[in-house]
């Protein structure tokens, strides 16, 4: 059995064999060369965030057709590689193609998965408030993490990942548990819709790569769908967020990325997350909310009224 106190094995910056005693395997080449190294029903979550085909400067814009094929290729490398009770979690925004028009990824991600005779567990709303602001439609401020299971028995600590309940004070007023709490002592089960900031350029974990996802947001889906020493793969490294996040809470993690200069950053935070002094946005911290009375809060006189409300006032929203 694998041990965070006993295990010996360096990282490298390129493995060309997956390691089931290793603490990590970065792995320089394609995700599928990865994948045919792990034994079939070995990874308890396989975890990752592909490319989305948009032509960033790490992927190459492809026919749709064709990328879709390139995702149901990992995909069903993955779940072969899945354990029985093990989960397969895919975090994903739109295609937008040259003409504006978005396609939702994670509707074609579920018909591949549907195929490969997984089920949806849940579809998981990952809400932040900065990005890029659209001008011939409304700006994105979301992306879908949809959670898949091979079966019916999976591995699943709710009590892990709760959160602090909004009234915890409450009590019943009637019935046999009258006066007493009504919540859970240790929180409330987190919910479907997650809102956690996204990394851009003041962020404590921002590093060269344009799209890299928080630890924050894998931090949950490991403590959740796995259990210590388990092993955790994402297809695309990137720049290890999720080997990071797997390193912390003593599981085993294994990547591939074909970026010889991710994979070094990688290796960097992996290292420093062995050793406690990983920078990173603590898990469960709250969204800062700026204080209305700061000065960049205050709307300058010359840029007139605007819309009249205040930037905080929720009165306009239907269902504020």
């Amino acid at each position: 059995m694998f041990s965070m106190e006993t295990t010996t094995v360096p990282v490298q910056s390129t493995v060309t064999r997956y390691s089931p005693h290793a603490r990590a395997t970065i792995f320089h080449g394609d995700r599928l060369d990865l994948l045919k190294q792990i034994p079939d029903r070995t990874a308890r979550l396989v975890i990752t965030s592909p490319p989305y085909n948009i032509g960033k400067k790490y992927e190459k814009r492809l026919l749709f057709e064709h990328y879709l094929e390139q995702q149901e290729e990992t995909l069903k490398a993955a779940h072969r590689a899945l354990a029985d009770n093990g989960s397969l979690c895919w975090q994903v925004g739109n295609h937008v193609s040259t003409d504006g028009e978005i396609f939702p990824l994670d509707i074609y991600i579920y018909q591949i998965c549907k195929k490969l005779g997984m089920k949806l567990r849940n579809r998981i709303i990952w809400c932040f408030e900065h990005g890029l602001h659209c001008k011939n439609r409304l700006s994105g401020r979301y992306e879908n993490i949809v959670w898949f299971t091979k079966g019916d028995d999976y591995v699943f600590n709710l009590d892990t990942i709760r959160v602090p309940q909004k009234y915890p004070g409450k009590k019943a007023f009637k019935g046999p548990r009258k006066g007493q709490y009504t919540c859970n002592p240790l929180g409330k089960n987190p919910g479907d819709v997650w809102v956690i900031p996204n990394v851009k350029h003041n962020h404590v974990e921002k590093t060269a790569h344009p799209c890299q996802f928080p630890i924050e947001l894998v931090e949950r889906l490991i403590l959740a769908l796995t259990n210590e020493n388990d092993l955790v793969v994402d297809p695309y490294l990137g720049v290890g967020s999720a080997a990071c996040a797997a390193i912390l809470h003593k599981r085993r993690a294994a990547g591939a990325d074909l970026s010889a200069e991710y994979l070094e950053l990688a290796k960097q935070r992996i290292e420093l997350a062995t050793q406690g002094k990983l920078p990173r946005r603590p898990l469960g911290k709250l969204v800062y909310v700026p204080n209305p009375g700061d000065t960049i809060t205050k709307r300058p006189k010359e840029l007139g009224q605007g819309n009249g409300r205040h930037p905080y006032d929720q009165s306009h929203l239907l269902f504020a």
